[in-house]
């Protein structure tokens, strides 16, 4: 008897693209061949076909013109930074940092910055294609703080910061900002579009009330929500997917900036 011809394999570096969307997050393998049936699914551009292969490291995958992160072993965090701690990977001091709160492996990173003194909604992730396109202000991504200030702004104030502020790096771009509770409690919710070095700080500083407390709360359509401080928790796909929504899928055209 004849051996049984072996079955083809896929070639070096490739895997079956319904195999990679369901690694991704988005279905079973059989609801992802629907997608890909359904012409919701190109790859590098061009509408993706059944039983197509693709090379994670070098081909892109979009779903309804999102981009998705096919790379395996993408992890995505969301951390309550509580305050103290240090936004970076490491420090030369021994001080506690972002990194020391999430698991070790894989290494991630923070996406932007909170300044030691400022608490709130961080994101950690090894995905430096999406991480690139939250944190640059082309994208325009919103990011939304709670802020308690010295003294209670007035509606001139208040006028400028909504209208923009002039900063020694330029003027800022016009905010959303509003009073939360009693006027005298001087806290305020603001909505930024930008990325600014320690912006919310300085623009409050700027209008005569400087910053006693700040807490992000939310990033895009990922909020803080009921997270303990020092806590965290890892995003669904489908969160990992409306970040992505939310960013675009334009590529930058320069590194990862922005922080508080």
């Amino acid at each position: 008897m004849e051996p049984a011809p072996e079955r083809p394999r896929d070639s070096e570096g490739q895997e079956r693209l319904q195999k990679v969307l369901a690694r991704a997050g988005l279905g079973s393998r059989r609801a992802c061949e629907e997608l890909i049936s359904a012409g919701r699914v190109t790859v590098n551009g061009e509408p993706a076909r059944l039983g197509q292969r693709v090379d994670v490291s070098s081909d892109t995958v979009d779903l309804d013109g999102v981009r998705i992160g096919v790379l395996p072993g993408l992890v995505h965090y969301l951390l309550h930074k509580p305050r103290g701690v240090l936004t970076t990977a490491e420090d030369t001091h021994g001080r506690k940092t972002v990194v020391d709160l999430v698991p070790d492996e894989p290494r991630v990173f923070p996406v932007g910055r909170l300044d030691a003194d400022s608490e709130g909604l961080l994101l950690m992730t090894n995905d430096g294609e999406l991480a690139q396109r939250l944190t640059h202000p082309s994208f325009g991504v919103e990011k939304e703080y709670l802020v308690q200030v010295e003294g209670a702004p007035a509606r001139s104030s208040l006028r400028l910061l909504r209208d923009g502020v002039e900063l020694e790096d330029g003027p800022t771009a016009p905010a959303k900002v509003r009073v939360v509770g009693d006027p005298g409690d001087g806290v305020l919710r603001i909505v930024l579009h930008e990325g600014r070095n320690r912006q919310v700080r300085r623009m409050c500083e700027a209008v005569g009330h400087p910053v006693r407390r700040l807490v992000r709360v939310r990033i895009g359509p990922i909020a803080l929500r009921n997270l303990e401080p020092g806590a965290w928790r890892e995003l669904s796909p489908k969160e990992v997917f409306s970040l992505a929504e939310a960013a675009g899928d334009r590529r930058p055209p320069g590194p990862i900036s922005g922080g508080r």
